[in-house]
């Protein structure tokens, strides 16, 4: 199965922190890398994504970073939303939320983990889930 999806800061942010190579940010990343995860990005989601996974609280390598974002852009899909004219609690989710909104006639999902900072709808998603989806299309 592949799928598309707008993913989080804080799956990438999670991911690189993980020592485990079995938990759901990590298995995500590596569904993104091998191509069964099409990452759906807009120019605002790549410089947030940047600007999170560069912060010296983290020590992620520039190497690292580099990579991740070279193949998100690389392997992805460049959208630019149209405003929705919605409202979140963090408006700083907003250009994932638009992002996923432009691509949801290709069963895009958005990949969270923070559920709560978007209206429920089923293709909000944590990674988790979004794993669990992936098993039930096999």
């Amino acid at each position: 199965m592949i799928c598309y999806a707008v993913i989080d800061t804080n799956v990438l942010v999670s991911a690189l922190l993980s020592s485990k190579d079995d938990s759901a940010t990590v298995q995500i990343v590596g569904h993104l890398i091998c191509g069964t995860i099409i990452p759906i990005y807009s120019n605002a989601i790549v410089k947030e994504y940047r600007e999170v996974l560069c912060r010296k609280k983290f020590g992620f390598s520039s190497e690292a970073v580099d990579y991740l974002l070279s193949a998100i852009e690389k392997y992805g899909m460049l959208v630019e939303p149209c405003p929705s004219g919605m409202v979140l609690p963090d408006m700083k989710d907003l250009p994932f939320y638009e992002v996923v909104l432009e691509k949801r006639s290709d069963d895009a999902y958005l990949v969270t983990g923070n559920i709560k900072h978007f209206p429920q709808e089923p293709f909000i998603v944590t990674p988790r889930e979004l794993l669990d989806i992936f098993e039930n299309c096999k």
